[in-house]
C-alpha cells in the first residue's frame, strides 16, 4: 500500500503529512529523516483506529509546499490539493467520527496523568509562545484552538467545556450551514487558505501532535503506568 505524502518544508526543515491517512504526520531535520518515520507512524495510527496494518507499506510524494514558517516547531499553512474537493455526507461523517474520536482520547489520556500540573521537561519558547510543559498546558493548548480552526471556515463558535463539547458543538454549528459539504475554500488570516477538509485533518494533526508530547512527558514524569491510548511507538 502506497502512503501518499504531502512535503512541507522551510530550508532543510521538514514535515512529512500522509495525505490518505488523515492527521498522520512525521517531522524530521530533513526530508529524509522525515520519509524514514513514516511507516511506523502509519502502523501506530492505524492501531489507534483499531485497523490492520498491511504488511507492506511505502511512501511517495504527490505534493511539495515550501514555506516559509517555522517548520521545526509544526508550524503549518499547506492546503493539500486533496482537501480542495467536495465531500460526500458518508465521508464526511467517517471523518467527523475521527475527529470526535481523538477528541476523547485526548481527554482520557489527560485524565490518566497523575499530577496535571507537574512536568520534568525544561522550559523552552517557540513561534507561538512557550512549549507547553505540563498535562494542563497541553490540554487547554489543544483545546484552545477550536474556536480558531472552525473560525477560519466561517463557522462562529467557542472552546468551553472539554475538548469533545467545544469540538461536538462546533460540527453541530457547521452542519447547520447550508451546503457546508461543497468543501468551499476559505481565504483565512494570515494569507492561509482553508477548507473543512483541512480543518478536520488539522484537528486529529494537532491533537496527536501534542498527545504524543504529553505520553511521552508523563511517562518520563511519573513512570510507565501511563495508558498508551493512541498507540503511539
Amino acid at each position: 500500500m502506497k502512503i501518499r505524502c504531502v512535503w512541507e518544508h522551510n530550508g532543510n526543515d521538514s514535515i512529512v503529512y500522509a495525505s490518505n491517512f488523515v492527521g498522520a504526520y512525521t517531522r524530521g531535520e530533513t526530508k529524509e529523516t522525515a520519509l524514514q518515520k513514516m511507516i511506523r507512524e502509519v502502523g501506530s495510527y492505524l492501531e489507534w483506529k483499531g485497523e490492520a496494518v498491511p504488511g507492506s507499506l511505502e511512501t511517495v510524494i504527490v505534493q511539495e509546499k515550501a514555506s516559509a514558517l517555522t517548520i521545526s516547531d509544526a508550524d503549518s499553512d499547506v492546503l493539500f490539493e486533496e482537501e480542495r474537493k467536495p465531500l460526500s455526507r458518508a465521508e464526511y461523517e467517517e471523518l467527523k467520527a475521527l475527529a470526535l474520536k481523538s477528541a476523547q482520547d485526548f481527554f482520557d489520556l489527560y485524565e490518566a496523568v497523575p499530577d496535571k500540573k507537574k512536568s520534568c521537561l525544561p522550559v523552552r519558547k517557540t513561534f507561538y509562545g512557550q512549549v507547553p510543559r505540563t498535562a494542563s498546558e497541553m490540554y487547554e493548548h489543544t483545546k484552545n484552538v477550536n474556536d480558531y480552526y472552525f473560525g477560519e471556515i466561517g463557522v462562529e463558535t467557542d472552546h468551553e467545556g472539554t475538548i469533545v463539547e467545544c469540538r461536538r458543538r462546533g460540527f453541530a454549528l457547521l452542519e447547520s450551514q447550508p451546503d457546508f459539504l461543497k468543501n468551499t475554500v476559505y481565504p483565512g488570516s494570515y494569507d492561509e487558505e482553508w477548507s473543512l477538509r483541512k480543518v478536520l485533518r488539522r484537528f486529529i494533526w494537532h491533537d496527536r501532535i501534542h498527545a504524543k508530547a504529553m505520553y511521552r512527558m508523563a511517562v518520563r514524569t511519573f513512570g510507565g503506568d501511563i495508558p498508551n491510548v493512541f498507540h503511539f511507538y
